[in-house]
């Protein structure tokens, strides 16, 4: 094991991570844009339920590896000083509004193309085209003029990152105190949300799904924070995100003799690969194309509006949603409530099909 190096044994690692990840999404049907869906339309919470379980899991499993020492998530991209809170709203707002657009959000997009959806294959290459755009291509010019002109770097304030403990710290509280205090309150509030409906206490498979994928985020969060310590070519510290990743595939594949892989890619290979496993042990593999012109046109803007605004924010409904607020990143936690915001607003553009429309059934009196 000496022998082999660092980001060898991370990426690998990070293959087999995915591929439980497809696997168990796939079989469990864990999908965010759906759990928001499923609320719009059918009242049924209960995918949503299974997405708050996952973040309520990942933070305690996350939280317990940065008050043990075991790592710091300090060092994470979620947690830096430089408070991104516009990036964070309209990136959210975009990737929100562009999941609908095409179907599902990142991951969901990768388990679909592992189970034969072809369609799933243009949204992952708008995705991957966009988010590589909007980190350092075209697009990626607005995006740091925008970043120049309204980050807020919180050190002026006196703090060292951007964490929900940090700002209680501000009143005087010891770290520790302020980060169990805000775990008691979120968690707490999270698991009294999920676990008072004897609904889902009955879904199994909603439940393991919850368990599972929040479980994965702290594994990664060791894989990458601890497994991958190198003194000469460290790893990253990073968990599951699927976004800039599926940017950095498209690439790797691209140039795969120049390059190198890295734990986000061997992520997103293990997830489509997981998911087609799962598919051909259930029968679920089935080749699915577009129905229409206009079906195709959707998803490629749904695809582009998705790589731009998961970049921008930082993160997808994984990426920020479960990975980011394991954290207790207040950016995380802005731009889940954008997804969210522009989920549903997405969600009733897609009732109505007209903006206009989908404002006026979102503000209409009930």
């Amino acid at each position: 094991m000496e022998d082999i190096p660092t980001i060898f044994i991370v990426s690998f690692l990070g293959l087999v991570l995915g591929l439980f990840f497809g696997i168990t999404a796939q079989r469990t049907n864990f999908c965010t844009m759906g759990a928001i869906s499923d609320v719009v339309f059918m009242g049924d919470w209960n995918r949503f339920r299974a997405w708050m379980l996952s973040i309520a899991v990942a933070i305690i499993g996350s939280q317990a590896l940065h008050i043990s020492g075991i790592l710091d998530l300090g060092n994470s991209i979620y947690l830096n000083p430089n408070l991104g809170w516009v990036g964070a709203i309209i990136g959210g707002l975009l990737f929100g509004f562009g999941m609908t657009l095409a179907g599902g959000c990142g991951n969901k997009t990768l388990v679909r193309l592992g189970a034969g959806n072809l369609k799933s294959l243009v949204v992952v290459l708008f995705i991957g085209i966009f988010a590589y755009m909007t980190l350092r291509g075209i697009t990626g010019l607005a995006r740091v003029e925008i970043e120049n002109a309204f980050n807020t770097n919180l050190e002026i304030f006196g703090m060292t990152d951007q964490s929900l403990p940090a700002f209680i710290h501000l009143f005087g509280f010891t770290d520790l105190a302020a980060r169990l205090g805000i775990l008691v309150i979120i968690v707490g509030g999270l698991l009294g949300f999920v676990f008072k409906s004897a609904e889902f206490r009955a879904s199994k498979t909603d439940l393991i799904g919850g368990l599972f994928i929040g479980l994965m985020v702290p594994a990664a969060w060791y894989v990458t924070g601890v497994l991958g310590v190198d003194d000469f070519e460290p790893t990253p510290l990073t968990s599951l995100s699927f976004v800039a990743p599926v940017g950095e595939s498209i690439q790797y594949l691209m140039t795969f003799t120049g390059s190198t892989i890295n734990f986000g890619v061997a992520v997103v290979f293990g997830v489509i690969f997981g998911s087609f496993i799962s598919a051909k042990l259930t029968g679920d593999f089935r080749i699915e194309a577009f129905t229409d012109p206009n079906d195709m046109l959707r998803h490629m803007i749904g695809g582009s509006i998705m790589g731009i605004g998961g970049v921008m924010a930082l993160g997808c409904t994984v990426g920020q949603g479960i990975t980011g607020m394991s954290t207790l990143a207040a950016g995380s936690l802005l731009a889940l409530l954008a997804i969210l915001l522009g989920g549903y607003f997405g969600m009733k553009y897609m009732e109505e099909g007209t903006y206009s429309g989908a404002l006026r059934a979102i503000f209409a009196r009930q």
